[in-house]
């Protein structure tokens, strides 16, 4: 017999909040049937409108607030929280925390069945504020002016920002002033609808510990109105800029950068560091966002690694090499491999600009180098992990299992599929010893893990 929900749309009830999704709203029951509910925090009576019913869940909208957590605070309703991604930004940082090693411990239980895994405490920051070194924005026209800042929920309408709390000052400024320029030089903004127009992103990139900033402008032409006077603007207002880029999206798309690049003006790379490793960042490249947090990670992920210098290393998903030169540091030998062919080449030279020469860098999925370097011999004493969000394909878990490595170290950035792979794990032969939650991305509901795995004895 089907059971009946208990509240309909746009009823009007009273609820406790009990807990919070991965996605940040607070979840009440009603009868046992979970309705969620944005801004809503744990231990909070509120007034909520229902907004959406279906046979699983409810949607609601909070409506007034009876008794109010200890860790809400006022935000006034940003544009931030509303369209920028901070999903937590009405939560003060020490309630953050304490959310995010929850849902750790609670995911690695439920779907791990890791009930006794030693989760250390979370590793915050000090400022958890104006922490990003990148920003790509989108550009829209308002009263005949450039716009930029982010998109509202489900539609492609630009709420234009001055600053994101989240963005380094830098970065704020760099985007707003390139608005500007382009604004008075005459720049249309791409429409969508008629796939008409020019400039269709604005991104700006910086280096933390060199100070310097690239600018890459997303646009759908290569005609650029006026170049000489943008070039000489964009310089002299801001003398950090190193390099001014091109990229060309003629695509009728949603996916922010084209095929083509070309440099403007200075250099195709800025630079930075993490910890002593520096690091060459061209438009195109991954490259961590949190650069304070990434060392934090980085220096655990070599705690861990625990490497004498006698070590081969495997490192897969390895990007533009940032752990895989970090450990390079420490281990005999370091092997990383990377499905896209450009963070291949800009591992290589990475490890060039560093004179590092025991690390070599191969183009192609995890799950298919790895057994091939298997069969050939390279047999990993430690082998790194650094999925995306789906976490480890099943290929390369089996592979781990068959090459039997002393460790593994495996960082995530979705606890779901960290609990989900070591299982997997567990079950071949492996005992999870520790695991570390950081917070890279303060004022939003990401988590980043770092976990370490021995392999048991006799197996």
């Amino acid at each position: 017999m089907e059971k009946t929900i208990p509240v309909q749309k746009n009823d009007y009830i009273d609820v406790i909040f009990e807990d919070l999704t991965h996605d940040g709203a607070g979840v009440a029951k009603v009868e046992g049937y979970p309705l969620f509910v944005p801004m809503g925090l744990p231990g909070e009576k509120a007034k909520v409108k229902v907004i959406k019913v279906n046979k699983s869940y409810g949607v609601g909208k909070l409506i007034e607030l009876y008794e109010k957590s200890p860790y809400r605070i006022d935000i006034n309703s940003s544009d931030l929280h509303k369209y920028g991604g901070c999903q937590l930004e009405h939560i003060s940082y020490e309630g953050q925390l304490k959310y995010k090693e929850n849902q750790v411990r609670q995911v690695l239980s439920r779907i791990g069945k890791l009930e006794d895994v030693k989760v250390h405490p979370i590793l915050g920051m000090e400022h958890p504020w104006h922490y990003r070194n990148k920003a790509q924005v989108p550009v829209g026209e308002k009263d005949g002016k450039l716009v930029a800042g982010f998109f509202k929920p489900r539609s492609h309408e630009i709420v234009n920002t001055d600053e994101s709390l989240i963005q380094i000052p830098e970065v704020n400024h760099a985007i707003q002033t390139v608005k500007e320029i382009c604004s008075e030089l005459g720049f249309q903004a791409y429409n969508e609808e008629k796939h008409k127009g020019l400039l269709r992103h604005i991104m700006a990139r910086y280096g933390k510990q060199t100070g310097e900033l690239m600018i890459v402008l997303i646009t759908r032409t290569s005609d650029i109105p006026q170049k000489d006077k943008l070039i000489e603007k964009v310089v002299s207002i801001l003398p950090q800029v190193k390099s001014i880029v091109l990229n060309i999206n003629s695509k009728r798309t949603n996916v922010i950068l084209g095929d083509k690049t070309t440099v403007l003006w200075g250099n195709e790379v800025i630079y930075d560091y993490i910890g002593n490793v520096k690091f060459a960042i061209s438009a195109r490249s991954f490259y961590q966002v949190n650069p304070g947090q990434t060392k934090v990670l980085y220096d655990k992920a070599l705690e861990y690694a625990n490497l004498s210098g006698e070590e081969t290393v495997i490192d897969a998903y390895c990007g533009i090499g940032t752990i895989s030169l970090f450990l390079a540091q420490k281990a005999k030998k370091v092997f990383g491999v990377e499905i896209v062919p450009e963070a291949i080449e800009d591992a290589r030279k990475n490890a060039e600009l560093n004179h590092i020469t025991n690390a070599e860098f191969a183009v192609g999925g995890a799950e298919v180098v790895i057994p091939k370097w298997y069969k050939e011999g390279n047999v990993a004493d430690v082998l790194v992990v650094d999925p995306p969000r789906k976490g480890c394909d099943e290929a390369l878990l089996q592979t781990i299992l068959e090459m039997r490595p002393k460790k593994v170290v495996y960082v995530s950035c979705n606890p779901a599929t960290l609990a989900r792979d070591l299982r997997i794990l567990e079950d071949g032969g492996y005992e999870t010893i520790e695991v570390q939650p950081v917070d890279m991305f303060p004022q939003t509901t990401h988590v980043e893990c770092i976990s370490q795995l021995i392999l048991k004895k006799g197996n």
